[in-house]
């Protein structure tokens, strides 16, 4: 007959051996909880590589921007656009689809809805930021003209949501739209497609960067005409703006600090002049006095507010302009709203130019729409030990019943590209 310390052993051995073969599960369901697996080996902690100079890691980089022009006062037809290009979702919120989301100005009047658009603007970059998503926003002519008190294009039923003349200027100057307008809005902005080029808005040329000039035969050195053969990323990189970038505006460099600096000294003196009465029935109140030159130049009609000619210069002087200014700016296309083609977006000069105010608006009745950008940046196995990858760009107009392509661009690349993964 076993001993007594024997069967003891025994017990222990037998007891050892059901735990081992007992998961979570049976944990829980002596418990009463939830009947959940859990496998018994270690999880594996999954890490995003980042990639780095030396080349070792070498991971895919993918971005995603969706842009919007002129949404004129309605929510509406705003909230169908930014369901159908997968910015949010049924029921108005941020779906994550998208890492940008441009809005390229002139939310306001010709509509009803100026409080509830400016309002939902502030809860989607609340909303985007939380899952590290960025919505990027701009000033437009409309913007700058009621700040000024040029209000000929209000309706009188847009002044009843507000409940006063008084309460609607409060609510610009120094109430939600105004905070937001000073705190968010830009008048434009350099969009890199690539982290290795910096955040939204890095100054371009960079600081302490070596500038390279092409030689003009009239003027010496032609400082439009930017390169940086060291820098295959260098105009790698996309601009918004509601207006356009002239080719003879004077601000250009550094883009777009210098632009969005004079932006907000205009915008800041006049929401902190005595509000005057506003446009019509009273006479034009104007820019306020203390206004630089350099700022009455922002808002003349050669400046980012209002210029046209991308949209009405004929194509042979367009295409020529465009380069230079996409060398100044960093860039390899500019994007922009103002001047609308109420049957789709406009693509220029093999789609350096892109307009993208189609008169999503009711008060227009134009086609409803959105700019898509799909941009990767993928490495390529190859024997000769170089880090060589794919950059492909896909732009594409998107509308309620059909997705056209503007652009389908790929080249190769060489080089080591440092980007922190989030």
């Amino acid at each position: 007959m076993p001993s007594s310390r024997f069967l003891a052993f025994l017990a222990v051995v037998i007891g050892l051996y059901f735990v081992s073969r007992c998961s979570r599960s049976c944990s829980n369901r002596l418990l009463g909880g939830p009947d959940v697996v859990i496998s018994e080996e270690t999880p594996q902690e999954v890490l995003t590589p980042v990639a780095s100079n030396s080349g070792s890691t070498r991971s895919p980089y993918t971005r995603h921007i969706v842009a919007v022009g002129d949404l004129h006062g309605d929510i509406k037809n705003a909230q169908t656009v930014l369901e159908f290009s997968g910015v949010v979702d049924s029921f108005g919120n941020w779906t994550g689809e998208a890492d940008f989301f441009v809005q390229t100005g002139d939310i306001i009047d010709r509509g009803d809805d100026t409080i509830k658009l400016f309002m939902w603007m502030e809860s989607l970059r609340v909303q985007a930021a939380k899952v590290g998503g960025v919505v990027l926003s701009h000033l437009g002519n409309h913007e700058v003209m009621n700040a000024i008190g040029d209000w000929r294009y209000v309706y009188p039923s847009e002044i009843e949501t507000f409940g006063s003349v008084a309460a609607r200027q409060k609510m610009l100057a120094t109430g939600r739209i105004g905070k937001a307008w000073a705190q968010n809005y830009t008048a434009t902005s350099r969009l890199p497609l690539h982290p290795h080029l910096g955040p939204p808005n890095t100054p371009f040329p960079p600081e302490n960067h070596p500038v390279h000039f092409r030689k003009d035969d009239e003027d010496g050195n032609d400082d439009s005409h930017y390169y940086d053969a060291t820098e295959p990323l260098s105009h790698s990189a996309l601009s918004f703006v509601h207006g356009g970038l002239s080719p003879t505006y004077s601000n250009l460099s550094p883009f777009p600090t210098k632009i969005n600096a004079l932006s907000s000294s205009l915008l800041h003196k006049l929401q902190n002049r005595r509000q005057p009465a506003p446009h019509p029935p009273n006479p034009y109140p104007g820019l306020p006095q203390g206004t630089t030159g350099e700022e009455i130049e922002l808002y003349d009609a050669n400046g980012p507010f209002w210029y046209r000619g991308w949209a009405t210069d004929p194509e042979s002087k367009a295409c020529v302009d465009v380069e230079k200014v996409l060398a100044r700016t960093g860039t390899r296309r500019m994007i922009m709203g103002h001047t609308p083609d109420f049957t789709g977006i406009v693509s220029r000069c093999n789609g350096k130019i892109i307009i993208i105010d189609t008169g999503i608006s009711h008060a227009y009745g134009g086609a409803l729409s959105a700019l898509s950008i799909h941009y990767t940046f993928t490495p390529i196995d190859n024997e000769d030990g170089e880090p060589r990858w794919s950059e492909r760009e896909v732009v594409s107009a998107l509308y309620v019943d059909r997705q056209e392509t503007i652009i389908d661009q790929e080249r190769e690349v060489v080089g080591d590209f440092r980007f922190d993964a989030a």
